[in-house]
C-alpha cells in the first residue's frame, strides 16, 4: 500500500469514527440551546392544514414534531380539524349546501369521509380527506414523528378528553416510549388539560395562552408547558414561566405560536423560547440555526 493510500486510509477511518462519537459537551449544549420547531396543523404553509399530506411535508422536511387539532363528529368519531365548522377548509357547502352553519358536530364521520379538505389550498391536493385521528397518529408513527395534539372547543364535546386518551392508549401512543418524548397534549381550557392530566398522569401537558405570573402556581399543579402567542411574549414572561417547575418536576417550558418568519423566529428564540410552532418549519429552523 502506498503513503498516499495508508494517509487516505487513516483520514477515512478517523471521519466515521467522528460519525460515531457523541457530540462534544459545546455542540450538545447548542443543539440544546436551540428551540424545538414544531409544524403547525403539519407543514401548514406548503399543503393543506390537518391533512395526511401536511404530515407528510413536515417529514419531507425533517420536521420531527407536528401539531394537529382534534374535534368531534355527530356519531363520536375524533376527526383532525381546526374548525368547528366545516366550511373554510372543505367542499362541504357543495355536497351538504342545506346543512349550513356545517358544524363538525353536526355531521357524522361518514359524511365528513366524502368531503374534499386539499382543493381549497391547490389543485395538487384534490380529494385530500379530513383524517381521523387514528389515520393521523398511524401517519406520524410512519414518519416516526412525535405529536403535539391539541383538544380544540372541549366544551363542544362533552368527555372528549377521555376518549382522546383512549385512542391514544389503543394506537400504542401511551406506552413509556411514547409518553417519555414524543406526546403533548395542549389546550385553551386549563379545565381540559387538567382532566388530561388527571386521567394520565405521565402524559405531558400544556396550555395554550398567557396566564398571569402570579398564576403560574395553580398552572404548575397540572401542565408542563405555558404555550403563549408569540406577539404576546417578551424574555421576561420567559423567564418568569421558566422559574416555576411543572407537574413533572422540571421546569415549565414555553412553545410559541404561530411564527412563521425568520426576524420572528430570532425574536422569540432569543427570549430562550423551548419550542416554536410554525405553519413553516423550514423557514423557522433555518433562522433559529443560522
Amino acid at each position: 500500500m502506498s503513503a498516499r493510500s495508508v494517509t487516505v486510509s487513516a483520514t477515512a477511518l478517523l471521519g466515521a469514527a467522528a460519525l460515531l462519537l457523541p457530540l462534544s459537551p459545546a455542540r450538545a449544549a447548542e443543539d440544546s440551546a436551540r428551540p424545538l420547531v414544531m409544524a403547525h396543523r403539519g407543514a401548514s404553509a406548503y399543503a393543506p392544514e390537518n391533512t395526511l399530506a401536511a404530515v407528510d411535508r413536515a417529514a419531507a422536511l425533517g420536521v420531527d414534531w407536528v401539531e394537529n387539532d382534534v374535534q368531534r363528529t355527530r356519531d363520536g368519531e375524533l376527526v383532525v380539524l381546526h374548525d368547528d365548522s366545516l366550511q373554510r377548509t372543505t367542499d362541504v357547502e357543495e355536497v351538504f349546501p342545506d346543512r349550513a352553519p356545517w358544524k363538525v358536530k353536526d355531521f357524522t364521520a361518514a359524511e365528513i369521509a366524502r368531503l374534499d379538505a386539499g382543493s381549497w389550498f391547490g389543485p395538487a391536493y384534490a380529494g385530500a380527506r379530513v383524517p381521523t385521528l387514528e389515520q393521523f397518529v398511524h401517519r406520524v408513527e410512519r414518519h416516526r414523528q412525535k405529536l403535539l395534539l391539541e383538544i380544540k372547543n372541549p366544551r363542544l364535546y362533552p368527555s372528549i378528553e377521555r376518549q382522546i386518551v383512549k385512542v391514544l392508549g389503543n394506537e400504542g401512543w401511551l406506552d413509556r416510549r411514547h409518553v417519555r418524548d414524543r406526546l403533548i397534549v395542549q389546550s385553551f381550557s386549563a379545565d381540559s388539560v387538567r382532566t388530561v392530566h388527571d386521567l394520565r398522569p405521565a402524559v405531558k401537558t400544556g396550555f395554550l395562552g398567557t396566564p398571569p405570573v402570579a398564576d403560574l402556581p395553580a398552572y404548575a399543579a397540572f401542565t408542563d408547558q405555558i404555550n403563549p402567542s408569540y406577539g404576546s411574549l417578551t424574555a421576561g414572561y420567559v423567564a418568569a414561566v421558566h422559574a416555576f417547575k411543572g407537574v413533572h418536576g422540571k421546569p415549565l417550558e414555553v412553545c410559541t405560536w404561530t411564527v412563521n418568519d425568520a426576524a420572528a423566529a430570532r425574536r422569540v428564540a432569543g427570549f430562550g423560547v423551548d419550542g416554536i410552532i410554525t405553519n413553516a418549519p423550514d423557514v423557522v429552523r433555518d433562522a433559529v440555526r443560522g
